[in-house]
């Protein structure tokens, strides 16, 4: 009877993706479907050319000396900026890697991880002694996603524990491991956390691995997933990306990563609506607005 249900809701959602919105935070049920980069195969085949074009040359915005950027976004502006996503839930976070100056809107509101989890296991795992396939699944992880590279990893490494670790040593206060030991992609994370994880990476032996990396990363997963949103693609930047649809219609879209070498951004999304388009123009929507006030495509 239980798998006739998970069988029912399953088909309700894909036949019918605008169907009524869970609570987007809500404890998941042991019914609910889940996991981290489904496939993207609920809207029209070429649905990134609906998202707002943020792939323009940014300007040099890496000088230390220069005023921070952070500076031009008032209370005001970073509450518009996390309102043209819309319906959709939305932490944003940016923090100046050279001033410190930090500003966010919802900044630690929790949201399930999707693959924004793998760059939190390749922190800890690369402290320790790595084979070539070990370095070899880090590297996919995080370049193209990857997700039986992270399969793999989170059982090596012990992906729990591993949660833990880098939340406590790189003092990230809303970040914690799932309820579920098997459900990688619900690692609770927050914008603010993420902002101070690469603060953190940026200061660390781990550096140069994971921005080599996240530097690789191409439009397209390793599942066919089109992860060209938000930071991806956005000159002088570098970014871990995740997707996830959670039954019955939450899909969470997230970018995170270092503008210019000099901004650490996170935009996490959840859209209510069941649709990959809407989730897509909303988190381009706010990448947008934000890279605006960041001085790109300014």
């Amino acid at each position: 009877m239980r798998w006739a249900l998970i069988l029912f809701l399953a088909a309700a959602v894909y036949v019918v993706p605008d169907a009524a919105p869970c609570l987007a935070h809500a404890k998941p049920s042991t019914d609910i479907s889940r996991g981290p980069d489904v496939l993207d195969t609920g809207d029209s085949p070429d649905i990134s050319h609906t998202a707002p074009d943020i792939s323009h040359t940014s300007p040099d915005i890496s000088d230390t000396g220069s005023r921070s950027a952070v500076s031009n976004i008032s209370p005001t502006d970073i509450s518009n900026i996390a309102a043209a996503g819309g319906a959709s839930d939305v932490g944003v976070a940016v923090l100046d890697l050279d001033t410190g100056q930090a500003v966010s809107q919802h900044g630690d509101q929790p949201f399930y991880s999707a693959s924004l989890s793998k760059l939190i296991l390749a922190v800890d795992a690369l402290q320790q002694p790595l084979s070539d396939d070990d370095q070899d699944l880090i590297h996919r992880a995080l370049s193209v996603s990857d997700d039986n590279a992270m399969d793999v990893l989170w059982t090596r490494f012990d992906g729990m524990d591993a949660i833990g670790h880098v939340a406590t040593a790189a003092g990230l206060t809303g970040t914690h491991a799932p309820e579920d030991p098997s459900q990688w992609g619900e690692v609770v994370i927050t914008a603010n956390d993420m902002v101070r994880l690469y603060q953190y990476i940026l200061g660390s032996p781990v550096r140069d691995t994971i921005v080599a990396a996240l530097s690789s990363a191409t439009p397209t997963a390793a599942d066919g997933f089109n992860q060209a949103f938000g930071l991806l693609g956005v000159t002088g930047a570098y970014a871990k990306q995740g997707w996830m649809y959670y039954l019955p219609s939450d899909v969470y879209l997230h970018s995170a990563g270092v503008l210019g070498n000099r901004y650490a951004v996170a935009v996490l999304t959840t859209s209510p609506t069941g649709s990959w388009t809407t989730a897509r123009q909303s988190i381009n929507a706010v990448s947008t607005a934000l890279l605006a006030k960041l001085g790109v495509n300014g």
